[in-house]
């Protein structure tokens, strides 16, 4: 079943005490529910997703629901029948995701789903009453590409999606094939990060770790950083397992924003770069170069050729733009060795513009405005917060 929990109150550590003890003060009955897929799966990629939905419980009113995986052989037949007459009728609401079926007995000004994939929409038919319950319901679709709104799966999950009053995606350029085929308001909505987590100040911490990349990477910019550790002595951190599921997303998380808070280089590339097949010509912003700026890392890669990029890291040196064939990073970094002024600068402006327009805060405060709620005053703390850290980076 799913289970429902009151969000917890509290800020980062870095947050004074008296804003906490605010928090405890102001509380109020829950107006937005949260539906997370955090019990369903558990694959590293959506560790921002699910810090999007803890954040949100610390400045705003909110309830989480979680939905339960059935196992059994009953239940496996019981969704692979039912998934095959939704697709074979046409029939979007006969899909069946796996989780056990959850009643909404109390009601709320908004219902939030994040949903990573286009498979995570078919949990909404395990949750009744949940739209009668809801005055308002918004559904952000993590990761769409325009090219996979052609395929009749991805089209009929996505019918779903029209008992939603608004809905957002990270992938601009999906836009207009999500209107198109779902007739509701859809609007782009870029990663964020939880800012304070991820910056390292007021106690800031030696970048031991020379060059750190996660994820996918490019073969021949690899091999020129290994062999620059050979000759350099560096300490380059990257991915040597493949298909990493997390064990606890909240410490997983944590470790991640210390080792960029450690890093002097963060690789940084568009998103899904070796994916063409899935991809085709579209180009998207990813969640990495958010990452990496806000832990005042100097990144280095091949950004996306998107407005959502030139909108987004519009300051010098965001990223230090190499191609995607490149074969002697290992130069590149030696010679911004030599700048240590431009370094110094590269960081701070990272860290000034993540903590003013990519924290996690300023992407709810969209979404409320569009279905008409007002912000909290935690909100504004938060903001109020976030304005003074960057300050005193800037003054620093």
């Amino acid at each position: 079943m799913l289970e429902t929990t009151s969000c917890k109150w509290s800020f980062q550590s870095k947050v004074n005490s008296n804003i906490q003890q605010q928090l405890i003060n102001d509380r109020k009955e829950p107006r937005i529910l949260v539906v997370s897929m955090r019990g369903f799966h558990s694959e590293a990629f959506r560790s921002a997703e699910y810090e999007f939905e803890d954040v949100i419980s610390t400045f705003d009113y909110a309830d989480l629901l979680s939905p339960v995986y059935l196992s059994g052989l009953k239940s496996k037949v019981i969704k692979k029948v039912a998934n095959y007459a939704g697709l074979a009728l046409g029939q979007s609401k006969l899909l069946h995701s796996g989780c056990q079926e959850s009643f909404i007995d109390k009601e709320y000004d908004l219902l939030f789903f994040i949903c990573q994939h286009f498979w995570d929409i078919t949990c909404i038919n395990a949750i009744k009453g949940w739209r009668e319950k809801c005055k308002k319901a918004v559904l952000w679709i993590d990761e769409i590409w325009a090219k996979e709104i052609e395929n009749y799966k991805t089209a009929l999950c996505l019918n779903l999606a029209k008992n939603f009053d608004y809905i957002f995606t990270t992938q601009s350029q999906s836009v207009d094939a999500i209107n198109q085929l779902v007739k509701r308001p859809c609007y782009t909505l870029p990663y964020a990060v939880d800012a304070i987590k991820f910056c390292p100040y007021p106690q800031v911490p030696q970048r031991h770790i020379d060059v750190y990349s996660i994820g996918r990477r490019l073969p021949m910019a690899h091999k020129s950083l290994l062999e620059l550790t050979q000759r350099e002595n560096l300490l380059y951190l990257y991915d040597t397992l493949k298909g990493l599921e997390m064990r606890n997303y909240q410490e997983h998380r944590t470790l991640y924003s210390n080792l960029i808070k450690r890093s002097r280089y963060f690789i940084a590339n568009k998103a899904k770069f070796d994916s063409t097949n899935q991809t085709g010509s579209q180009e998207e912003l990813g969640s990495r170069f958010f990452e990496g700026a806000a832990g005042g890392a100097v990144m280095i890669g091949t950004p996306p050729v998107c407005e959502a990029y030139t909108t987004h890291f519009d300051w010098c040196d965001a990223v230090i733009e190499v191609p995607l064939n490149i074969t002697d990073i290992a130069n590149v970094i030696t010679e911004l060795d030599a700048q240590p002024q431009r370094l110094e600068k590269i960081r701070k402006d990272n860290l000034i513009n993540s903590l003013l327009r990519h924290d996690w805060v300023y992407r709810w405060k969209e979404i409320l405005t569009k279905v008409g709620l007002s912000s909290t005053p935690q909100m504004l703390s938060r903001e109020a917060y976030l304005k003074n850290l960057a300050e005193m980076i800037s003054i620093g």
